[in-house]
């Protein structure tokens, strides 16, 4: 297959996750935490609904901070109870007054600290002045003088908002109490508000999926994400946070949170306006394939939908330089492998795919975890099995572990590197495009995972427009 020519996607310093994006590492159990007030043995998370917190995704819960909170409580020996609190404002309300054990991601301010104590910080992130291309760039805070803002009520946008009020005392803005902050990012691609601030890795995730979404500059200084714990006198679950986070680090748990919910987010955005008319031109021509072949061979039929358009943008007559055809674009060989023997037909070309993804997913060493295993096996797809296990062997020979795909994509590019292919037992392989190639499915995925989750009104506005109203 040949791949098609896209940019490199770099991950952030910030993280999901996708479907798949599960957490799967388990911690050793240390004795159980009995929580002073109560004997209940769960714990008790309050958070904010939204693609960086918690959300329902189609397997189940989702989003890096129910990740974490999950895998504290099992750290912990406790149950877990996340507690959805609307308001940014009423979250620390709701933990002064007791009703949870900490609050998940949110970012450390001054007046936050009068009322909490926090755990270790695990991020670093800015406020992000959101405007929408097309439309004038404001130049610097100066210039939003009497000029429309709405932010989230009580967040820490409002707050960065607030320290310009010292040097811009006409500087104005309207809190907000019954939207989130990609709400009001939703508002601003759709032209419906001018402006908005909000944390840098909200707006980085939303941007995925309202592309004409651009930072104008930042807003104060960079704050730290943490998890929020009541100020009392007993502190053995805010002892526990410490010992945990320093795990999370120390295995490389923590990074891969980071990478898996954040690590597809740059992107070219013009590509993503051609991809939501395709959605909404094409796709439905094949869903029901997709459907019916992920449900034979145990794929998500979205993942299948997004190998798709990368390999053939949902064009059944597809053809590459090389020969390789149809919506699966697959060679020859594939074909003869899987039993396909029209390569044109849309309904052989995706079964014919999903058969080979499986075989390829089969065909890894079993204690690959997922979604891992996922991300191989489309490397797999694109550059074949037998140039994945030398990138793992690589992976392996420089101490990385081989079974994270955050360790075997960094080793990936080396197979374009005369000093490392000529060690390797298969040879020269583009690696670097194989990189490319799973990041970019990833973003396509998640953009159908996206839409499914998107309330009617939004959903029916993402794809009756092909481009977003000014």
């Amino acid at each position: 297959m040949v791949p098609h020519p896209i940019l490199r996607t770099l991950a952030l310093a910030a993280l999901a996750a996708v479907m798949l994006d599960g957490c799967s590492s388990r911690h050793a159990q240390p004795k159980l935490v009995r929580l002073p007030d109560q004997k209940r043995g769960e714990l008790v998370v309050l958070t904010r609904t939204g693609p960086t917190t918690y959300y329902e995704g189609a397997q189940g819960p989702a989003g890096m901070e129910y990740d974490m909170a999950r895998d504290f409580a099992d750290y912990l020996g406790l149950k877990l109870k996340i507690k959805i609190i609307a308001r940014d404002r009423g979250l620390m309300q709701a933990l002064a007054a007791g009703e949870g054990d900490l609050v998940a991601g949110i970012a450390i301010t001054s007046a936050r600290k009068q009322e909490a104590r926090f755990g270790p910080p695990y991020q670093v992130i800015h406020e992000d002045l959101v405007y929408r291309a097309g439309t004038r760039k404001p130049g610097n805070a100066r210039a939003l003088i009497g000029r429309p803002i709405e932010v989230v009520a009580g967040s820490s946008a409002a707050a960065a908002l607030a320290g310009l009020r010292p040097t811009l005392p006409h500087l104005a803005w309207t809190d907000t109490t019954h939207m989130q902050a990609d709400e009001l990012l939703f508002l601003v691609w759709q032209g419906l508000l001018r402006f908005t601030v909000a944390d840098s890795n909200v707006v980085a995730v939303n941007r995925r999926y309202y592309p004409a979404l651009r930072v104008a500059f930042t807003v104060g200084p960079p704050r730290e994400l943490a998890w929020a714990f009541p100020k009392k006198r007993d502190t053995k679950l805010y002892r526990a946070a410490f010992r945990f986070f320093a795990q999370l680090r120390r295995s490389g748990q923590l990074a891969d949170l980071i990478a898996r919910y954040y690590g597809v987010t740059r992107f070219n955005y013009v590509h993503i306006h051609t991809y939501l008319r395709r959605v909404r031109v094409a796709l439905p021509l094949y869903a029901p394939l997709f459907r019916s072949a992920g449900a034979r061979y145990h794929i998500p039929w979205r993942l299948l939908a997004a190998v798709s358009y990368q390999e053939s943008r949902w064009h059944a007559n597809a053809e590459s330089p090389t020969g390789v055809q149809g919506l699966m674009m697959l060679t020859n060989d594939t074909c003869l492998s899987v039993g396909v023997t029209d390569r044109l037909n849309p309904r052989q070309s995706i079964d014919g795919g999903a058969r080979y993804l499986r075989a390829l997913l089969d065909a890894l060493p079993s204690d690959i975890p997922q979604p891992d295993r996922t991300w191989m096996a489309l490397a797999a797809y694109n550059i074949g099995l037998n140039h994945l296990e030398d990138a793992r062997w690589l992976t392996r020979e420089q101490g990385a572990n081989p079974d994270r795909w955050t360790d075997v994509e960094q080793r990936l590019p080396l197979l374009e590197d005369p000093w490392w292919f000529r060690k390797t037992r298969y040879g020269y392989a583009p690696g670097y495009t194989a990189v490319q190639y799973v990041n970019r499915i990833r973003v396509y995925y998640r953009i159908l995972r996206h839409l499914r989750q998107t309330s009617g009104a939004t959903r029916s506005l993402l794809f009756q427009l092909s481009e977003p109203a000014i």
